[in-house]
């Protein structure tokens, strides 16, 4: 019998990924209506409740002064590919692991574990790529004159969205209770959302606190979808790269306890 060639091996990888992620896409197909309104209800609020309620006074990034409704618009974008990717992925993984058992059938199946993290990743990028979409949307009918839609823009939303599903992953293989994972959000996601550069810059904080946010993923997601979406001065590839890293680094992770059955 020949061997499969790579073109084999390729689709059979995608035909497992499309196999995990089935169930969640049709979860996500029967709920689109909650999951679209669940998605842009915290991000009109936050754009509501800073953006214009606090009408603040222009921001300087890298030397540009902007108006702080278009700093923050992109901001709030980057916090959506977080809030929604992690909560997706974290949430449905935890429900399934510690209440239906369905993540321990699966686990039995044949399925490469690769394909496992990937098609868990699923569900999370889908709702956070439409939630972001809509959010730059608004964005863009708010500030037209601001907000660009640019390659770099789409390259740093879906590696943003991975990375967070990725780390939603990590959340629920590491939960031992639905307790801990709320922990895990007050500890971790909770100040990330308010201190990564996502409703002021980082440059105005002290050295110190500077150093503790960069090593956090939402800052350089921040730092690389407010860079394309204003599109008014250099790009931070480094950014984009130490996010890469992060998101190399959460599916390791993942595949350390899959392939060690620490679930």
């Amino acid at each position: 019998m020949p061997r499969p060639g790579k073109e084999g091996c390729e689709t059979s990888f995608f035909s497992e990924v499309y196999a995990v992620a089935w169930s969640d896409i049709r979860f996500m197909r029967h709920n689109i209506v909650n999951i679209l309104i669940s998605s842009l209800m915290l991000p009109v609020l936050y754009l509501i409740a800073f953006g214009y309620g606090l009408n603040a006074q222009d921001v300087e990034v890298e030397g540009v002064t902007v108006p702080y409704i278009d700093f923050i618009i992109p901001g709030i974008i980057a916090l959506t590919s977080l809030s929604s990717s992690f909560s997706s992925t974290s949430t449905r993984m935890n429900v399934q692991r510690l209440y239906y058992r369905s993540f321990d059938e699966m686990m039995m199946c044949p399925l490469g574990n690769s394909a496992i993290i990937i098609g868990k990743t699923v569900l999370g990028m889908c709702k956070s790529l439409l939630s972001c979409s809509l959010m730059f949307i608004i964005g863009y009918a708010l500030e037209p004159s601001y907000m660009n839609l640019t390659p770099l823009l789409i390259i740093s939303v879906l590696l943003s969205c991975f990375t967070f599903s990725l780390l939603g992953e990590t959340a629920a293989l590491l939960a031992k209770s639905h307790q801990s994972m709320a922990t895990f959000s007050s500890v971790v996601i909770t100040p990330m959302t308010f201190l990564c550069g996502t409703f002021f810059s980082v440059a105005a904080l002290p050295e110190w606190a500077q150093a503790l946010l960069y090593a956090l993923p939402l800052t350089e997601a921040s730092i690389c979808i407010r860079s394309a979406a204003l599109d008014i001065y250099s790009f931070p590839y480094w950014a984009l790269g130490v996010l890469a890293c992060f998101a190399a680094a959460f599916y390791l992770i993942d595949l350390y306890l899959i392939k060690n059955r620490k679930v």
